[in-house]
This record gives C-alpha cells, sequence and structure tokens, in this order.
C-alpha cells in the first residue's frame, strides 16, 4: 500500500493548531440573483499560491437610496479566530467608503447556515452574499438561487484574471469553464504529527512518515512505548479519506466528472482503491493503531489532548 500522504505539517501548540485547523477547512462564497456589482472588485494576494481574499461592492438592483448607506447582508460560518478576521475584513472595508454598509451575521455551522439561506430565499428575504461550504456547492447551483461570479463580472465589465487563483481551487467551482462561486478560505488536508510524542517513542520529529506503510510503522512504535494511546485519527473522514485520498491519486472520486457533468451520478469508493484503503482502516481500528474520532471535525481534540500522535 505504497501510497502517499497530504503535505505535513509539524505543531505542539494546541491552541494554535486548533486556529490553524480551522484556516484550513474550505469556504466558497456565492453571490444570490438579486444583486449587482457597481463599483468595483478589490483582490489582494500575498503570492500566486493563496487564494485570493476578494471584498465585493455589491448593491442591490433598483434600490436608490438617497443620503444612507445601502445595507448589505452577509452570511457566514467562520468561528473563533477566522471569525475575527471576516469581522475585520468587513469592518475595514466598511470604513473605506461610505456609500455600503456591509453587515457581516454568523449563522452557525456551514449546514445549519445553508438551510436557513435556502428557506430564507424561498421565503423573499435571503442574505445578499452567502458563505457556502464546497458541499454544499452543487446545491447551490441547482437552486437557481445565485447569480454566478463570472456573469456578475461579465455585466459589470469588471475584468478579472483567472489565472491569478490557485488552478484546483479555481477548479472546484467552475463548471463548463466558468466559475460560478467565488473561492474563500479554501480547504486543503494537512497532515500533522506530535513532536514531542515522536520523540518520546524514540521517532526523528524532523522525518514525518512519508506514506501510508511508514504511518503503520511508526503507530506500532509510538503504542508500543506508551507515548500516546493511538497512532493516529483523522478529521472529516469521507472529505480527507474517500475524496481527498482519490483526487491525490488521481483518481475519480465519482462518475460524470465527480459529479459537475450530469445528475446521473454514482460514487466510485466502492473501487480497487477505495477497498484498499477502507479495509487498512478498518484493520487499523481494530488494532487500535488508527482510533475513529468521528464525522467532522470531532477528532480534532483526540490530537489536541495527546492521545493521538498524527492526524
Amino acid at each position: 500500500m505504497d501510497y502517499r500522504l497530504p503535505i505535513t505539517v509539524t505543531h505542539s501548540h494546541k491552541l494554535d493548531l486548533y486556529c490553524l485547523h480551522k484556516i484550513i477547512r474550505g469556504r466558497v462564497v456565492l453571490v444570490y440573483q438579486d444583486f449587482r456589482i457597481r463599483g468595483g472588485i478589490s483582490v489582494r494576494f500575498s503570492s500566486k499560491n493563496l487564494v485570493a481574499l476578494v471584498v465585493l461592492t455589491v448593491i442591490l438592483a433598483g434600490a436608490s437610496v438617497a443620503n444612507a448607506k445601502t445595507q448589505i447582508d452577509f452570511w457566514f460560518s467562520l468561528g473563533g479566530q477566522l471569525g475575527e478576521t471576516v469581522q475585520q475584513l468587513v469592518t475595514d472595508f466598511n470604513n473605506s467608503q461610505d456609500e455600503f454598509e456591509v453587515v457581516a451575521f454568523f449563522r452557525g455551522a456551514y449546514a445549519e447556515s445553508m438551510t436557513a439561506a435556502i428557506a430564507a430565499y424561498r421565503a423573499g428575504n435571503a442574505p445578499h452574499i452567502l458563505q457556502v461550504y464546497e458541499v454544499g456547492t452543487q446545491t447551490m447551483l441547482l437552486s437557481g438561487a445565485i447569480y454566478p461570479v463570472y456573469q456578475l463580472m461579465e455585466e459589470q465589465g469588471i475584468e478579472i484574471d483567472w489565472d491569478d487563483f490557485v488552478s484546483a481551487v479555481y477548479a472546484y467551482y467552475t463548471h463548463k469553464g466558468d466559475l460560478y462561486s467565488l473561492p474563500f478560505n479554501s480547504s486543503s488536508p494537512i497532515f500533522f504529527y506530535n513532536r514531542d510524542i515522536f520523540e518520546a517513542a524514540g521517532l526523528d520529529p524532523d522525518r514525518p512518515p512519508q506514506t501510508w506503510q511508514e504511518v503503520e510503522e511508526y503507530s506500532r512504535q509510538i503504542i508500543e512505548s506508551g507515548a500516546a494511546r493511538y497512532g493516529f485519527t483523522t478529521g472529516w473522514p469521507a472529505w480527507v479519506q474517500l475524496e481527498t485520498m482519490h483526487a491525490w491519486h488521481g483518481l475519480p472520486f465519482a462518475s460524470q466528472g465527480n459529479g459537475f457533468d450530469g445528475l446521473d451520478v454514482e460514487l466510485l469508493i466502492n473501487g480497487e482503491f477505495g477497498m484498499k484503503h477502507m479495509s487498512a482502516l478498518a484493520r487499523w481500528q481494530e488494532e487500535g493503531i488508527f482510533h475513529y474520532g468521528g464525522r467532522g471535525d470531532s477528532a480534532n481534540w483526540i490530537f489536541m489532548n495527546e492521545d493521538a500522535a498524527m492526524m
């Protein structure tokens, strides 16, 4: 089973690790149909390899507001440090001009926020801008409620160099070559390991495992040494261990272009590769090498509490 792991990061500081993990969870911003850009778009890059942080200047179509700021409601689902960053971006934008006032509302977890937004749309009072996690992208594309980003830019005569976006991230939110939603805080799985546990187990903290075979070998040594209860755990198992593992090895996760080319889609996770990987995880779970921590990010605390050496 000589296949690869995602990029590796070392960390032993629990609070910072939690913030970093939240940073890498992916999101996407969708703009509802009843809005148009009037002022422009400001894009800031720290490098070509980072996803753009974009602030849209939007105005309700047909609205006429005299001597008052036009309010724009923005629903988001980022908590903690990321939520504070979003609020700061909004504050900076609001302070940069006196025509628009963006009001950011934290609407809970991603599924909750998307469900609430769809209900609000049906009731005729949807937010003007909605942040949706990547899992909800297809749902929103089929909802008829959003105004595609590419169309928004074209109709307002705003030229965007789409090559400035990370190609893999850009492609995720693209259908038939057109960008439908704006990448924002996009996800990328990261392999974490605890250097202190590695040292206690007699492992080189500067040489993390590079393959799943090494993960197994390291885990056995860690458990035998008593340095940690488990070798490794995983957050977001369906996304990381199934979808991302297939993509990482250049394999389709589902038919119909991974679901982008049609609705008659079949999951391909029970193919040779998927069965091989899941069988290994099941065996490692039985042996105590791997510990399943639940859905979503519920496994984070297993790693942060140092019950598992890797995640």
